[in-house]
């Protein structure tokens, strides 16, 4: 512990740097804001979005949350990278239903979705009856 209390380490300041950028506020998303035109920062706020939205994957499903199979109808590639990983928009039907559910979201270049796999879904719990993409539940 330092003088003036506890020292943040290198991740909580990183996730602190990317909200900032994110929403826009604070110097680094403000400077990111000014250099980028608005297409570019959108699609800025879309990676950071879908890192979150991972990050809260994993802590639902450490937390126990309950998970749905559905089929790949088709995936797409959006051009985006974050981590190396690409971010695709995955067309899932969920098993037992006939509805289509689309989503962005990051996928591990190594286990990419293709057509007809199974995979899983677990639900938003920022958006009522929206699901977020769990992988396929097989830990490599």
């Amino acid at each position: 512990m330092g003088i003036f209390g506890r020292r943040k380490s290198r991740e909580e300041r990183a996730a602190e740097i990317a909200g900032q950028v994110a929403s826009g506020k604070g110097f680094y998303g403000r400077t990111t804001r000014a250099f980028l035109g608005n297409e570019d920062y959108a699609r800025v706020q879309q990676s950071v979005g879908a890192y979150n939205s991972g990050l809260g994957v994993q802590q639902l499903l450490a937390a126990g949350a309950p998970t749905t199979t559905a089929v790949v109808v088709s995936i797409a590639d959006t051009g985006q990278l974050v981590n190396h990983d690409p971010v695709v928009d995955l067309v899932v039907q969920p098993t037992g239903s006939a509805d289509r559910i689309t989503l962005r979201t990051i996928v591990s270049k190594l286990r990419i979705p293709r057509a007809d796999d199974q995979v899983l879904l677990v639900a938003d719990p920022a958006n009522s009856g929206g699901y977020l993409y769990a992988g396929d539940g097989v830990t490599p």
